[in-house]
């Protein structure tokens, strides 16, 4: 994306580079930490659901 965004703005100037490079960085980042999210949530979910599997069903007794 890095680079077609470079190639998009089609400039040299290294302020722009500078702050398109910055950008890609913290946008990889927040990537990152997203998936790490979804699979931490995926995770909680996945135990839940065992917990819920494993426990016995309520049941009403008739008197």
């Amino acid at each position: 994306m890095a680079k077609a965004l470079l190639g998009y703005m089609s400039s040299t100037d290294p302020r722009i580079v500078s702050q398109l490079s910055s950008e890609n960085r913290r946008l990889r980042q927040r990537v990152a930490d997203l998936e790490a999210a979804v699979m931490r949530l995926q995770a909680e979910n996945d135990k839940l659901a065992a917990a819920v599997h494993d426990e016995p069903l309520l049941t009403l007794e008739h008197a």
